[in-house]
């Protein structure tokens, strides 16, 4: 596979640099990975890879690059007050835009047929990517807030699927049924999994909360809601 470090025009004229990820041979559909709080990482860096493998074409953009320097990334177990001026500086109208710069860089290349799956912050990001691109599909993994922008569901493009961790302090029942429930009002074809065995960030081997079951299982399922849609 192929890798690289790009920059991205955005709309709003900033630059944003972003890791890409092609596979060996012709992609047969593309993703946008958005990333954790903590930056486009090795572990996201790494999950680009797999999805690559899988044969997809994958850019993931630094959504942070408005107020942090091209390839940004904060330590695990950082202050989190230090990560806050980032997640201030963001609106959903330079997600949108960010989104866009990527889903262009993708179709670019001849590929037609693009989804989105996203970690945390970009849980979030991939739903609000979904409402904003034509997409064929999305996955949220732990979408951090996703119940501010639940408004969003009736312009929701393609099937969504919703993971979650069930012991997740952070994304408490009462959010995950105002996003369901707002997606179910849509009328918009969504699957949700809560593990009820998972905490927040069940996916990061690199951090305390992995789940080495859930992380295996909820590949699966994100492969094959993917997959069945994209490719």
């Amino acid at each position: 596979m192929q890798t690289s470090h790009i920059t991205l025009s955005v709309a709003d004229g900033t630059n944003m640099q972003a890791f890409t990820v092609l596979p060996d041979g012709k992609p047969s559909a593309g993703l946008i990975l958005f990333q954790e709080a903590f930056g486009v990482s090795g572990h996201i860096q790494g999950i680009a890879r797999k999805l690559a493998a899988e044969g997809f074409a994958v850019i993931a953009p630094e959504l942070f690059h408005r107020s942090a320097p091209p390839g940004w990334v904060a330590p695990y177990g950082q202050d989190f007050s230090l990560i806050m001026p980032h997640f201030q500086a963001l609106t959903p109208e330079g997600l949108g835009a960010d989104a866009r710069a990527s889903y262009d860089w993708l179709t670019a290349r001849g590929i037609s047929r693009v989804g989105a799956i996203g970690f945390c912050l970009g849980g979030r990001v991939a739903f609000l990517a979904n409402a904003e691109l034509p997409l064929g599909a999305a996955v949220s993994y732990y979408g951090g807030s996703l119940d501010q922008i639940a408004f969003m569901a009736p312009r929701l493009n393609g099937p969504h699927l919703f993971l979650w961790g069930g012991l997740d302090k952070h994304i408490t029942p009462h959010v995950r049924s105002a996003v369901l429930e707002a997606v179910e009002a849509a009328g918009k074809p969504h699957a949700s999994i809560v593990f009820s065995y998972a905490d927040h960030a069940f996916n990061n081997d690199e951090r305390p909360n992995y789940n080495p079951d859930a992380s295996r299982e909820g590949w699966a399922l994100s492969m094959a809601f993917l997959k069945g849609r994209l490719q």
